[in-house]
This record gives C-alpha cells, sequence and structure tokens, in this order.
C-alpha cells in the first residue's frame, strides 16, 4: 500500500515529465525508421571504395614508408585515433595511424564497458545549471544509440538497477531518470520504470533486502570495448587508412613556412617497434590523440605548453558470474567517498568499478588493494547478508586511467572539462583530449573538421553517422546457429564467435581444427570453461596482434576475465603464435615471461600472491589445525614436513586417480610460497587460514586434499579443473 502511495506520489510530481516522455515515444517511432533511412543515405555516401580485407601489417609499414605525404596523421590507437583515421579516410583524406603499442592497449581497453551518456552527470547539471555538462550528456545519448546500431554484434542495451532504500530518494531518482529519457529525446533506448520491492528482489535476487523500498530501472548500452576500438582500426584500415599497431612516434619533423616564416609541423619521425627501424611519415596535419600522454606529444612541439592532461586512475574488479544476474546491471549512486559504483553482467562474469583518483601517466597503471577492497566494501552494501563476498573472488583487476583535461582556451584554466577539447598549437599540431568512449565518433568528427579548417585540406562533411563497423554489414542474432549447423561448433563457442566477430566469424570457423570428437566437430577450447579456440589465435595474428599479451588481453579477454585461466591458456597461445609468425626459442621465453608480468603486475596477479604469502598470518582454532594436519600427513606418510608431487601421486594411484604430472606441478605451484618445489605444512595451513577467510577462493590442492581425505575407502574420481577461484 505505501509503495502504491508512493508511486502515485511519484506520478503527481513527474507528471508533465511522464506526458513528455510519452509524446517523445510516439515521436521516437518515427524518428527511428526515418533515422535508420537516414543512416544507410551516410554510409552509402562515402566515395572511398571498401576492400573486402585489410593490408597485412607489413603492407601497412610499407605504405607509411613509401607514401611520399599524407593528408593527415594521427598518433594513437586508442578509440578517438582509430575514430579519427576512420573519419578522415571515408573522406577522402590519404590518411596514416601510428601506435607505439597495440591498438586499445591503454585506456579504451580498461573502461566500465558502459555506452552512457552518464546519469550522474545529467544531476550534476541540473543542481549546478552546467549547461556545459548537460550538452555532453546530450551528444552522449546521441552518440549511444549510433554506436548501438553499427557494431550490434559487439553491443547492446543493458538493464541497470537502482535500488531505493528510502521512501523519499524514490521520487528523487524516478525523477532524475525521467529526464535521462527525455533527453535522450528520440534515441532513448527502452522506457525506465518503477518496481516493486517483491519484483526488485525476483529480478535481482542478490540484492539486500532489508529496508528496500523499490528500484528503478532504466537503460544503456554495453560493449566488448577492446574488440569495438579493433573494429574501428580494421574498417579504417579497409577503407585505406595506413594504420600500423608498434610503430613509434620519436619526434615531430617541422618545415619553415615560406609565406609566414614560421615553423609547422610536417610529418613525424617513427620507429617499427618490432624491428627497430626507423623512418619519417610526412603529412600536412598531424592529429594526436594519445589520451593520457597527450602532453607528452604536445611537449615534442613545444617544450614550453603547460599540461592540459589531468590524469585519473579508475580500478575495476572482475568476479564470477553468479554475484550478478545474467542480464541486469546495478547502480550505486553514492559510496561512502560520494563515487558511483556500477556492478554489471559482462562476458558472463560480473564487473565491478570504479574508483576514481589522481596518479601519474604511465603505460602500466597497477590495481592498488586498497581500491579492490573499497570496491568489494561497496559490493557488500548492496548484496544480500546471504551473499558472501569473498576477497578471494575477484578473478581480474585492471587499473585504467581516464584522461581528463583543462581547456587551454578557457579563462579558467584550472577547470577540468568533462567534455572533449580540441586544441591546434602554432605550429599546427591538433590535439584532441578529454572525453568519454561513448562519443569517440564526435570527437573524431569535430577533430577532423578543425584539421581540415586550419590545414585548408580538400574534404567535405563527415560520413560516420550510420558507418557500419567491421563484422556488422551481414550481422542478425541468429548468425551463430548457422556456425553450429554448417561447422559442428559447440553453441557457446559459436555464439561467443558471432558476437565478437560478427559476419566475420566464418573466417575464423573455416580454420577451426578437428577435436577428434563426436561433438563438437571443430573448435578445440584453449581453456576448458570459457569459449575462446585456438583458430582465434591464427586469425588474431590476422588482425595485428603480435605479442601474446596482445592476444590474452585484446583480441580475447581471458586476462580481463580470469588471469588464472589467461596464464593457463598462455603456453598453447604462444606456440600457435611462434608458428604464425616465425618465433626462435628464445623469443616464446621471452613473450612467455612478458605475458606473465603483464598478468602478475597489470592484472592483478600480484594481489592474488599477496594474499597468501610466506608472512601470511595463521588463524585457525586448534581443532581446525589438528584436522588439517591430519589431512596433510595423509600425504606427508613419511613425515617430512612437506609434501611433493610424488606424494601426492602416491595417494592418487591408491586410490586409482591419475593426473598428468604437469597438472599436478601446477596445483601444487599454486600454493608453494617459497617456490622450492615442496609444498610445507605451514605453507598449507597458511592456505586452509586464507580459504577460510575468504581472501583465497578455488584452491585445487585444498579441494584434492579434502576429496581424496573423503574418499579414500569409496574411490571416487577427484575433480582437478580450476575452479573459478579467483585473486
Amino acid at each position: 500500500m505505501a509503495f502504491q502511495k508512493a508511486v502515485k506520489g511519484t506520478a503527481l510530481i513527474g507528471g508533465g515529465a511522464i506526458a513528455t516522455v510519452f509524446g517523445l515515444s510516439q515521436f521516437s517511432q518515427y524518428r527511428n525508421k526515418h533515422g535508420t533511412f537516414v543512416r544507410v543515405q551516410a554510409a552509402e555516401a562515402v566515395a572511398v571504395p571498401i576492400k573486402n580485407d585489410f593490408p597485412t601489417r607489413e603492407q601497412q609499414i610499407l605504405a607509411l614508408q613509401t607514401t611520399s605525404e599524407f593528408d593527415v596523421l594521427v598518433i594513437g590507437g586508442g578509440a578517438t585515433g582509430c575514430g579519427c583515421a576512420l573519419d578522415a579516410v571515408t573522406r577522402g583524406l590519404k590518411t596514416a595511424l601510428l601506435e607505439r603499442d597495440d591498438f586499445s592497449s591503454g585506456t579504451s581497453s580498461r573502461s566500465t564497458k558502459l555506452i552512457h551518456g552518464g546519469v550522474r552527470y545529467l544531476q550534476k547539471a541540473i543542481m549546478k545549471l552546467d549547461f556545459e555538462q548537460y550538452k555532453m550528456v546530450k551528444e552522449a545519448l546521441e552518440e549511444r544509440a549510433h554506436l548501438l546500431e553499427i557494431a550490434p554484434h559487439l553491443s547492446a542495451p543493458l538493464p541497470i538497477m537502482l535500488p531505493v532504500y528510502k521512501w523519499w530518494q524514490l521520487p528523487y531518482y524516478w525523477f532524475g531518470i525521467k529526464l535521462y529519457d527525455i533527453v535522450a529525446g528520440s534515441q532513448c533506448l527502452k522506457s525506465s520504470y518503477v518496481l516493486s520491492k517483491s519484483r526488485a528482489l525476483e529480478l535481482f535476487p542478490m540484492l539486500r533486502k532489508d529496508e528496500l523500498v523499490g528500484a528503478i530501472v532504466y537503460y544503456d548500452g554495453q560493449h566488448n570495448d577492446a574488440r569495438m576500438n579493433l573494429a574501428i582500426a580494421l574498417t579504417a584500415a579497409r577503407y585505406g587508412a595506413a594504420t600500423a599497431n608498434y610503430a613509434e612516434v620519436l619526434c615531430l619533423l617541422k618545415t619553415t613556412d615560406p609565406a609566414s616564416g614560421k615553423e609547422r609541423v610536417c610529418g613525424v619521425r617513427c620507429r617499427d617497434v618490432l624491428t627497430g627501424q626507423e623512418f619519417d611519415v610526412k603529412a600536412k596535419c598531424v592529429i594526436n590523440a594519445t589520451g593520457p600522454f597527450t602532453d607528452s606529444v604536445r611537449k615534442m612541439d613545444d617544450q614550453e605548453v603547460p599540461n592540459i592532461c589531468q590524469p585519473s586512475a579508475g580500478v575495476h574488479i572482475v568476479m564470477p558470474g553468479y554475484y550478478s544476474p545474467d542480464n541486469m546491471g546495478l547502480l550505486d549512486p553514492a559510496t561512502s567517498d560520494g563515487r558511483v559504483i556500477f556492478f554489471l553482467p559482462w562476458e558472463k562474469m560480473t564487473i565491478a568499478g570504479t574508483t576514481d583518483s589522481p596518479t601519474d601517466v604511465t603505460s602500466h597503471p597497477i590495481p592498488t588493494e586498497e581500491d579492490i577492497n573499497f570496491i568489494l566494501n561497496e559490493v557488500r552494501n548492496y548484496l544480500s547478508v546471504d551473499v558472501e563476498v569473498r576477497r578471494g573472488d575477484v578473478l581480474a583487476a585492471w587499473s585504467g586511467i581516464r584522461p581528463l583535461v583543462t581547456d587551454p582556451n578557457s579563462k579558467d584554466t584550472q577547470s577540468i572539462s568533462r567534455n572533449h577539447v580540441v586544441t591546434i598549437s602554432d605550429s599546427g599540431l591538433v590535439t584532441i583530449a578529454g572525453g568519454k568512449w561513448t562519443t569517440y565518433r564526435a570527437m573524431a568528427q569535430d577533430t577532423i573538421d578543425a584539421a581540415i579548417q586550419a590545414h585548408d585540406l580538400k574534404a567535405g562533411s563527415s560520413k560516420t553517422v550510420g558507418l557500419q563497423l567491421q563484422g556488422a554489414e551481414d550481422w542478425s542474432p541468429t548468425l551463430y546457429i548457422r556456425l553450429v549447423q554448417d561447422y559442428g561448433l559447440e553453441s557457446e563457442v559459436a555464439q561467443h564467435l558471432a558476437s565478437t566477430y560478427g559476419d566475420k566469424a566464418f573466417e575464423v570457423a573455416k580454420i577451426a581444427q578437428v577435436t577428434g570428437k563426436r561433438w563438437p566437430i571443430v573448435g578445440k577450447r584453449l581453456v576448458s570453461e570459457f569459449p575462446y579456440i585456438e583458430a582465434e589465435v591464427v586469425y588474431g595474428v590476422k588482425e595485428y596482434a603480435r605479442t601474446a599479451v596482445d592476444m590474452i588481453s585484446r583480441r580475447t579477454r581471458l586476462a580481463f576475465l580470469n588471469v588464472q585461466a589467461a596464464e593457463e591458456a598462455l603456453p598453447r597461445i604462444v606456440d600457435i603464435m611462434a608458428k604464425e609468425l616465425n618465433w626462435s626459442e628464445q623469443k616464446k621465453k621471452e613473450e612467455l615471461e612478458a605475458a606473465k608480468k603483464f598478468l602478475y603486475y597489470e592484472m592483478g596477479y600480484k594481489v592474488k600472491s599477496d594474499q597468501l604469502t610466506d608472512s601470511s598470518e595463521i588463524s585457525l582454532v586448534p581443532s581446525d589445525i589438528e584436522r588439517y594436519k591430519k589431512r596433510f600427513h595423509m600425504f606427508d606418510k613419511d613425515k617430512k614436513g612437506f609434501i611433493t608431487i610424488l606424494d601426492v601421486q602416491r595417494v592418487l594411484e591408491s586410490i586409482s586417480v591419475q593426473i598428468a604430472e604437469n597438472t599436478l606441478h601446477d596445483i601444487l605451484n599454486e600454493v608453494d610460497l617459497n617456490k622450492n618445489g615442496q609444498v610445507e605444512l605451514n605453507e598449507f595451513l597458511q592456505l586452509m587460514s586464507a580459504i577460510q577467510k575468504g581472501h583465497v577462493s578455488g584452491s585445487r590442492l585444498a579441494v584434492l586434499m579434502k576429496t581424496a581425505e573423503e574418499n579414500l575407502r569409496q574411490r571416487v574420481v577427484i575433480p582437478v579443473d580450476r575452479s573459478g577461484g579467483g585473486l
């Protein structure tokens, strides 16, 4: 009854808003029908022919070396840089792009995976009467609709629940969310709605019940950020842009303008990171789209120029999928320190974040234990007491650097701009900075417009509205069924390929290896619990992947989903890449070590190790200590004080269980803190203590020893698959 009254009161408060939304919904249907036609026309207006395939990296490097002068040269292979390249090349401009690492290796692959306008920004715009912030939200909501349309295989609408725990908040939040719908106008994905307490718990059963009043659900978009970035880069390459990853800009080239006598940027000196070869690339216009590294490129142009980038670190964690429903996110609008936390289903896992704290600019940001625990504590506040939020369930963690900027053209240069900023230096260097993932296309359009005007380039208007990205053209929601029927792929694998490669999934399926099983016929998985297959590694090399890190983090997303699974897949990935790229044994070893270092520092593996160290406290009651000692001595028959692979093998043989020696080595290595090839009693007790406290989960050794103890007489098969336990 109280809930009904609150909803009625809410309706009265926002009656005008409802009427407006209803009117807009009718208008939206009209606009969507005609808007699609307009977008198709825009795409067809591209005069530049698109190739069936993209050139090899070697061909791209050759084009960079042999082209006398490009119209536009973009520095930076993130979403904005690749967007600039695509916008420029589809206008008919001769375009090049250089990225010193891999496409999307920085901020663009480390986002919250949302395509959104920003509910919190709209709130600030209204509360502070900030028209600039309102315009940013409006633009982002328009671009959200565009992005969902041009890459439907990589993106989709996602309902997000905002739980309400105080009655007065219900009309307050409802009004704000309805305004979000209204600002979206014809681009509103689906209308938001109010839920009763019982209905909210039905849709999100993990939610904390105490004092829950109800909930509001609104819609935003979600995507696979790294693959989206790559799709933009590949589309630009197919239209003729000379794009190259692992091509580092060493310095800017300048010439003196005979008319004005001023120095003008006319290109760059760059180095092929893979071969060490250096060469010049000339261009009429050079664009700096380097995100957090904006100021380092600006200082190549002018050492005295003040910094405009204010880097901010955002940490995210990934937890098992059972922490959230399959198709419902959660928004915590007011955390303990005022920040916003999202809790979202992604790739059948659960992603939570983000933090927002000042940081130094680095190519290798590292998630901290403090940030991880902050996110976990906020998650605990919203989940039911029945759900134990364990530190050990963190499967991966990463930090991304958001390049907030101060506008050098503004009178108040200390004011942080949430919008993007385009500046042109005295020597003609065009810089695009700030903004957000969702608005990459609009940012690119503004940048190329400014470049055309500043450098008197001959080109028309932008053609990227409605321009479909790599894989979108012939994609449909049922495409995966053809993959299952035509190639004999597992349904889960087929769905993954369709949602990752779009209509190019057939190219991956064609090179998939025969399994030798009755089913699936083709498609050998890299790891058992994820749908990534070996053929994707071969195809990834074609997509310009040149390191093992490229493969585990951006061509597949294994590193972002489960670092232990990524490490498990690494040897096979390196073997396949070695065959494709003719790596020596030494190169294979280097790649394996580099990838493990990446997982250890940048993807949260280090914080896993920190949970279980030589100095870890053993906080077990005496009865538990005795129980675990007996279990340990069941394996340590000789009372040596440690167990080895031979000890474990002996017990397993006694119950007729066989496990490969390399698997046993991996199992013991997870617990072997001092890496001496054996597990001491103290290490085992530290492990069991950490498991009890929730700091460690999914230890295969703990599961194996417990199961062996319980089933010695029954001779039951012991499961040794990695359980999905986290960091």
